[in-house]
């Protein structure tokens, strides 16, 4: 997934705030984060597509509630 945000600043907020959740062991599920200018890149791996989907879930849940977060009180200096 390659998600926008408005600037470069938002993007390593949300990488910051979503990579310290870590994917548990029995899920075999294995997530890949990156940075690149304003765009959040997220590569997702599993064994089955309902551990995908569980994570992918989770991981988008995450993400609006930092978009959400950013929108309320903006982003640090």
């Amino acid at each position: 997934m390659k998600i926008p945000f408005p600037s470069s600043r938002e993007a390593s907020i949300a990488y910051d705030a979503l990579r310290v959740e870590i994917e548990p062991a029995r899920s075999r599920v294995s997530r890949t984060m990156s940075v690149e200018g304003d765009v959040l890149s997220v590569n997702l791996k599993a064994e089955t597509t309902k551990s995908l989907r569980v994570s992918a879930n989770s991981l988008l849940e995450h993400l609006v509630l930092v978009t959400q977060t950013i929108q309320q009180f903006g982003p640090p200096l």
